[in-house]
Parts: structure tokens; C-alpha cells; sequence
């Protein structure tokens, strides 16, 4: 069996393919133009930031699986792999803490200024130490918008500081939330108003893209916060570049974007108290490896006929290619 991934997974991924017998090329690729060729005879495609489409999917007649190192799938055409009984494996869970950690560790920057501080610094600006700018977190407001498993250990972390947490989701109750330990917030807008941080833990759908724009960023107070870890599309880019140059918000921390890698002309790179990292949320370590096997024990069990729990769509065991099984 063979193997193709558009980036390499870490050696503990690639041990487990090797002592299963598969053969394994990394594509190096984000384009499926990159890869296209080499999937001709692959059993299956290991999928991190690049694009497995409707096109790769058809013209790859003995695919299998589709592996996704992370728990989004939106890289994915999601739909015609269900069409064709092919299972999208995906690792729930693997990345939750990582993520946590950086979206905490990013209000915590943010809050000590300290991506301007530093930079100032560098360039012989000592009087940078008393622009006013630097907050402490006791009883700040952290409002989270996705109360699932990422959101859960944000609020816990926080709770830690002695922050305030709000929480917003719509698949959750009141008592639910706040068992989670933080307040239940049933409308947005109230939470947005009302948090010094904003964070957002939720999946990209169509119903959730541009979940924060103009009109939500018109909302948050002025000396308030916007970080992004979830999916690009979740923020309007152009409208946070926006309000960051007009001074809607104090600042935001961006994790993802629409278009990975982001262009360089795009209009965030200009934007002022703006933190960007090239999605390394879930690229912790230990995060990385669970990742890695996760996804390709799965692929592994999907490859020999088991109907690996993991998927992006359940509904692919429906699938003729799986009713015998």
C-alpha cells in the first residue's frame, strides 16, 4: 500500500507506516498541482495545510482514505470523499491542549505589550516602558465564543489567572457552561461588549464564516482584544485590518487565516497591535506526535476494512464499498 503526504508527518507517524509495510512519499506541496501525479496508485493522502479537492479525489482510482493531521477539515472536500465511500480521518483531541495554551499564552502577551515592547526596545526606545499600555489579567473579562473541548480548557487556564470567562455556545446549556466554570453568555452581542478578550473556538461552516466582521468588531470596546485560533474565514480579515487601523479595538492575535500562507501584500501586515504566527497553534511537540499516529492509525485501520470512529462524515459507512463489511 502507498501512502502520499502532502507535508511529512514526524518519524513517530512514519515509524508506524513502516512497521505496517506502507510505503510513504512526502509531496511537499501545498497545491494539489504539487501532488496530483503522485496519487495515481496512492492508497491514501495524508492531508495537513494543502488541498485535497473535488479534482484530486477523481482522478485518484485507488484512494481509500484521507488523513487530516488536525481536527478541521474544511482543506478537504469533504462531500465527494463521502460520495465515494472514502473516509476523512481526523484526530480529535490531539492538538486541544496546544491550542489552549497559545491562545492563553497570546492574551498574556497582548496584555504586558509585550510584541511592542520588545520591538521598541530593539530599536533604543527605553521610554516605550510607560506608554500606558500594559494591564493585568485579576478580573478581566475573557469571553469564548465555542465552549467545546479547546474553549473548556481556555476557560480552566484562565479561570487560573483570576480572570472572568463568559461563554457563548449554542450546543451547550446554561448549566453546562457553567460547570465548565464560566458565566453563560446566550447572546453574542452581550459578550462582546462586555469581554476585554475575545477568543473563538468554533469549526468554519458556511453559517460560521465571518462569525466576527464589521459589525462585531464595531461592538467590542475599544480597549479590548481579539484572538483567533479556530479557522481562518471566522474572522473578515479586511474588516479586523480595519478596525485595527482605526482603533475600534486595542489589538488581536491571528493564528489562521483564509489563505495559507497568507499573501504579503495582504492588508494585515500593515495593520497595527496586530499578532500573527503562521498557524502553530497545534504545533506543540507533543501535539504534533499525537497527531501523527492518531491519523495514521487510523488510515491504517480504515486501509485493512475497520470502520476507524474518527471521520469527518459518519455518513461514509452508508457507502455500498461498506455495507459488506
Amino acid at each position: 500500500m502507498k501512502i502520499i503526504m502532502t507535508q511529512s508527518v514526524c518519524k513517530e507517524g512514519l515509524e508506524i507506516m513502516e512497521k505496517h509495510g506502507i510505503n510513504y512519499q512526502d509531496a511537499n506541496g501545498n497545491n494539489p498541482n504539487d501532488y496530483l501525479d503522485l496519487m495515481k496508485d496512492a492508497d491514501g493522502i495524508v492531508v495537513r495545510i494543502a488541498t485535497c479537492d473535488a479534482n484530486v479525489i477523481e482522478n485518484s482510482p485507488n484512494l481509500k482514505v484521507i488523513g487530516r493531521t488536525g481536527v478541521g477539515y474544511d482543506y478537504v472536500d469533504v462531500k465527494k470523499a463521502t460520495e465515494k465511500g472514502i473516509p476523512v480521518v481526523i484526530t480529535p483531541g490531539a492538538n486541544n491542549r496546544s491550542v489552549a495554551e497559545h491562545t492563553v499564552a497570546t492574551i498574556l502577551a497582548m496584555s504586558k505589550n509585550l510584541y511592542e515592547s520588545e520591538n521598541e526596545f530593539r530599536k533604543g526606545n527605553w521610554s516605550i516602558r510607560g506608554n500606558g499600555k500594559i494591564i493585568e489579567f485579576e478580573n478581566k473579562i475573557v469571553g469564548i465564543i465555542g465552549m467545546g473541548n479547546i474553549g473548556k480548557i481556555v476557560c480552566e487556564l484562565c479561570n487560573g489567572l483570576g480572570m472572568h470567562v463568559l461563554g457563548f455556545d449554542t450546543f451547550f446549556t446554561k448549566s453546562q457552561i457553567e460547570e465548565m466554570g464560566a458565566e453563560y453568555c446566550d447572546d453574542k452581542d452581550e459578550l462582546l461588549r462586555r469581554s476585554d478578550f475575545v477568543t473563538v473556538h468554533i469549526p468554519l461552516f458556511e453559517t460560521t464564516r465571518n462569525t466576527i466582521a464589521k459589525r462585531e468588531l464595531e461592538i467590542m470596546k475599544e480597549t479590548s482584544f481579539l484572538i483567533n485560533t479556530s479557522r481562518g474565514g471566522i474572522v473578515n480579515e479586511e474588516d479586523l485590518a480595519d478596525a485595527l487601523n482605526n482603533g475600534e479595538i486595542a489589538g488581536a492575535s491571528l493564528d489562521v487565516y483564509s489563505q495559507e500562507p497568507l499573501d504579503r501584500d495582504h492588508p494585515l501586515f500593515s495593520a497595527p497591535n496586530l499578532m500573527m504566527t503562521p498557524h502553530t497553534a497545534a504545533q506543540s511537540k507533543e501535539a504534533v506526535i499525537k497527531m501523527a499516529e492518531m491519523c495514521v492509525n487510523g488510515m491504517i485501520a480504515v486501509l485493512n476494512g475497520k470502520k476507524w470512529p474518527h471521520v469527518a462524515d459518519k455518513k461514509v459507512y452508508n457507502h455500498p464499498r461498506w455495507k459488506e463489511k
